[in-house]
């Protein structure tokens, strides 16, 4: 990853890590994603979807074409062949583009052709959630012209982590509740937020590193940050403030 691509990537990362709107992460990585790519348009799928429905969002600049559709036309595209049957049939989630999975049939395919009309865009990039299982989740970016290169479809890999990262503070944010007045006076960081609430899930500093991609002693430095803001100075006594400022739910004690 040359300096420039790798900076553009930290930034991306950075912006999204201080989103505190769940909602919002991937509409921001929405919007950086498909440039960092070589890409003119993406498209990111989430949680369960399908032809006709499930967590579907769009870069800025597809928005627009894309909500024009009718419905039979949207859910070709929403089906995403060939990667999603592709990806549904390997356990291999390297990024990979659909003229490398269906050769000279893609060209031809519905699919293909809806895309040159719509976007005027010829080819698509899947980069898919590392660990995602049927329905596949992740995104697909699109471009126009020739296909992405061997060192897009290496840079795509090595943005895999990141998107899986955003992924994961997305779901963790959206189990929080909404701070009250005092709770949000504290000004916990939305990374600290989401390391807390893995304490009230009983993880250990390593399990958390492990579920938020960060080293431990990253953990340990947010925990310190945590204890310092709540005025506590231990795990139990954390959470219970956290719990008793309404900035946790008060059934912490399970995990997800």
């Amino acid at each position: 990853m040359g300096t420039t691509a790798y900076e553009r990537v930290l930034s991306v990362a950075v912006a999204a890590l201080h989103e505190r709107d769940p909602e919002q992460l991937w509409p921001l990585l929405a919007a950086d994603l498909p440039g960092l790519c070589g890409g003119d348009a993406l498209i990111y799928k989430l949680e369960d979807w399908n032809e006709s429905e499930g967590t579907l969002g769009l870069s800025p600049g597809a928005t627009a074409e894309f909500t024009s559709l009718g419905d039979e036309d949207m859910g070709v595209l929403r089906a995403g062949y060939p990667l999603a049957g592709h990806y549904a049939s390997t356990p291999d989630r390297a990024p990979v583009t659909a003229g490398r999975v269906a050769g000279r049939s893609w060209p031809r395919s519905r699919t293909a052709r809806l895309l040159d009309e719509l976007l005027d865009v010829d080819h698509v990039l899947g980069i898919p959630l590392p660990q995602s299982t049927t329905p596949i989740t992740g995104c697909m970016v699109y471009r126009s012209g020739r296909d992405f290169t061997d060192d897009e479809l290496r840079l795509a890999e090595q943005l895999q982590p990141l998107l899986a990262a955003v992924e994961q503070q997305r779901q963790l944010l959206r189990r929080l509740n909404t701070p009250s007045e005092e709770a949000a006076d504290l000004a916990l960081t939305p990374r600290e937020t989401t390391v807390l609430l893995l304490l009230g899930d009983a993880l250990t500093a390593q399990s958390i590193g492990r579920r938020l991609g960060i080293s431990e002693r990253t953990v340990h430095k947010h925990i310190a940050n945590i204890y310092r803001k709540l005025g506590t100075h231990d795990r139990v006594s954390a959470v219970l403030h956290a719990q008793r400022l309404g900035l946790l739910p008060t059934a912490v004690g399970a995990r997800p």
